[in-house]
């Protein structure tokens, strides 16, 4: 049984093309529902981008006041590059724009530029992000075609594996701390490899102590909300 109103850690499996907003506003509304209250502290710790998946971080009530400390523990993802093609948002979020050649690539330059990463680095985060630039959403910004620029930040790669190759695709998983935009190593390691690239797929795994393996769809935690 759980006690909602107390406060839980509920580990999400975020499906594609949600927000994390949008997870805890499903969670809350059914929240409310069940308990028969007006309000519920509810909120995740860790955004994923719509077009990523896994694992999501829910805290309700009182374990609202461990967000904090949730956002800053390492993530590992997997996920997937397109070499020799860009988009404006380093992503499938917006269209294709640019085409860039591919057969000088071999396996030898992919560790290469893979070892590189490693360690701590400046990161310049997608003009695409919700970076916030005078009050303003970076993404907002981008999306009205206004000039954007953003300040790099200091990342932490702890481990970035190839796991796959299969031009023009490119399989990895990789760990890193908070603040790293998994878009930008994309963008970067395309520049790297001479060539461009673009994340097109990516999947949260891990965050901190907690794993993929032990979430709950939405729907599963809906079923439990009302189960309890």
């Amino acid at each position: 049984m759980f006690d909602f109103l107390a406060g839980e850690t509920l580990l999400v499996d975020k499906p594609l093309n949600w927000t994390s907003f949008d997870v805890v506003n499903k969670l809350r509304w059914n929240l409310k529902k069940k308990l028969g209250v007006k309000n519920i502290k509810v909120g995740h710790a860790g955004t994923l981008d719509p077009l990523a998946t896994g694992l999501l971080i829910i805290c309700t009530g009182k374990n609202t006041k461990t967000i904090d400390q949730l956002i800053g523990q390492d993530k590992t993802y997997t996920g997937t590059f397109l070499v020799g093609k860009t988009t404006p948002s380093f992503d499938l979020e917006t269209s294709f724009d640019k085409n860039f050649p591919i057969d000088h690539i071999t396996e030898e330059l992919i560790e290469n530029v893979r070892i590189s990463f490693l360690g701590e680095t400046d990161q310049t985060p997608p003009i695409f992000s919700a970076k916030q630039i005078d009050g303003k959403r970076a993404y907002d910004l981008a999306r009205a075609g206004k000039e954007v620029v953003i300040k790099s930040n200091k990342i932490l790669i702890k481990n970035f594996v190839i796991t796959s190759i299969n031009l023009p695709e490119i399989y990895f998983s990789i760990t890193c701390s908070k603040g790293t935009y998994i878009r930008s190593i994309a963008n970067d390691f395309g520049k790297k490899l001479g060539s461009g690239a673009t994340l097109i797929a990516l999947k949260r795994i891990g965050s901190g102590d907690f794993n993929l393996i032990d979430s709950k769809s939405v729907e599963e935690w809906i079923d439990t909300i009302y189960a309890s």
